[in-house]
């Protein structure tokens, strides 16, 4: 397996889910991983869901990484430039960025994607583009400095697409697809700067949320977040 202990990591949206996954992985390769989310143990989690930044950072740490919980909200652009201020005075660099946070499915029900396009409620578009969009947008500005020392800068968006198909809710495909823009014009903007961008598409993962709402045959189909990140973690298919 290839080491990535010489690696400095900043996954976001990291406290359960993709993120934690994706983070958990790169623990288990060496990597000083950065999580960032605002389930802390000391206050009320999302919807009451399992899951912290400083359980997930605990578990890079136990995978043989460096786990650093960070609360940061991300439509908060201060809280997002305290962020990479802490990353560069802590580790000089970036290597990694995964752009993984989301918003839009608290207090989720799932007849949302049934209502017809009049009745979709404004507010959860409003937080799929402030919490997806914007802080992919956001956080890659700010660290893009740090990712510009590191040798080989990577950026990852965590999105979902399905080679252009429509998919399923006006909200979610028009915020989904602008994730998966906004990378493939950072990746062509940044290429000369030696700073590499791609999207990862998860599927239906086995997250928190999908476990409490899903069952029988459509869980079965499910797959785990830490396979996600050994989709794309060296040697770790």
């Amino acid at each position: 397996m290839s080491s990535l202990t010489e690696t400095i990591a900043l996954v976001t949206g990291a406290s359960r889910g993709v993120g934690r996954g994706i983070a958990h992985e790169l623990g288990a390769a060496g990597a000083t991983v950065y999580l960032t989310g605002r389930s802390l143990a000391t206050n009320a989690t999302t919807d009451g869901l399992p899951g912290t930044i400083g359980d997930a950072a605990a578990l890079v740490t136990a995978a043989g990484g460096r786990g650093v919980p960070v609360e940061c909200d991300h439509t908060e652009d201060e809280a997002v430039a305290s962020l990479a201020g802490r990353i560069e005075s802590e580790s000089g660099r970036l290597d990694l960025l995964v752009n993984n946070v989301w918003g839009g499915y608290e207090q989720y029900e799932s007849r949302l994607f049934e209502l017809p396009v009049w009745q979709q409620p404004i507010a959860r578009w409003d937080k799929m583009i402030a919490t997806g969009v914007r802080a992919h947008y956001t956080t890659t500005r700010a660290v893009l400095p740090l990712l510009l020392k590191s040798p080989a800068g990577l950026i990852v968006g965590v999105s979902f697409g399905d080679e252009g198909k429509f998919l399923g809710d006006v909200q979610y495909d028009v915020a989904k697809s602008a994730c998966t823009r906004l990378t493939f014009a950072l990746a062509t903007k940044l290429r000369a700067d030696g700073v590499a961008a791609l999207t990862v598409y998860p599927g239906f993962t086995r997250t928190e949320r999908v476990e409490r709402g899903a069952a029988g045959e459509a869980l079965a189909q499910t797959h785990s977040p830490r396979f996600v990140g050994r989709g794309w973690c060296p040697d770790r298919s």
